[in-house]
């Protein structure tokens, strides 16, 4: 499979940066930000304890992925660090993230865990980071000052968590985009898979 993996924190261009290069390189884009957040909601809408991982896992295991604008509200963004925290949540998207890529040949995958745990061997992996004040902007044009104040604290809860923490992979290109164009950072990111012999 050629899967090019991106990762990074809130704000940091993620989604961005994996659409511009699923645009650039004809290859299928996949959120996982997004379907751990439609598990969030289907917890919120459901009124399921978000400290029972049994219940959520088997939400999992098949909700649907939500692409409207309820999976961004900040109650949910409040809540998703927790919910993804799961190892049994964590383990049913996994392998609906595999399943995924293996059905499509690859694709341009990004999250939090992509290049450590989830597609370990990558043909590509980025890691993206930003300055905090600049990811705080960001999220305060996407979302409002409730969603930006989020950014810290789930930085620092899924930096620390036990199952698949937020960090780089050590073969990772390391990327800091703040202050660059979407373009320069695909130009970049293209020309070191063309260059690894990859794209």
């Amino acid at each position: 499979m050629h899967v090019i993996a991106i990762d990074g924190p809130a704000g940091s261009g993620k989604s961005t940066l994996a659409r511009a290069i699923a645009a650039r390189t004809g290859l299928d884009y996949l959120d996982t930000g997004a379907m751990y957040r439609s598990v969030t909601l289907a917890v919120i809408r459901q009124g399921i304890d978000p400290a029972d991982a049994k219940a959520i896992a088997a939400i999992a295991a098949h909700v649907p992925v939500d692409s409207t604008d309820a999976i961004r509200t900040a109650e949910v963004s409040a809540l998703v660090s927790t919910v993804a925290a799961h190892p049994e949540v964590r383990e049913h998207l996994v392998r609906r993230q595999r399943e995924w890529a293996a059905e499509r040949g690859g694709g341009v995958v990004e999250g939090r865990d992509i290049g450590t745990v989830v597609f370990p061997d990558a043909a590509v992996k980025v890691y993206l980071t930003a300055h905090e004040d600049e990811r705080v902007r960001r999220r305060q044009v996407e979302g409002g000052d409730a969603v930006a104040a989020e950014v810290v604290r789930r930085d620092q809860v899924d930096s620390t968590r036990a199952t698949s923490p937020l960090l780089a992979a050590g073969d990772a290109m390391v990327i800091d985009t703040t202050g660059r164009t979407v373009e320069e950072i695909v130009d970049e990111v293209l020309a070191h898979a063309s260059a690894a012999g990859s794209g």
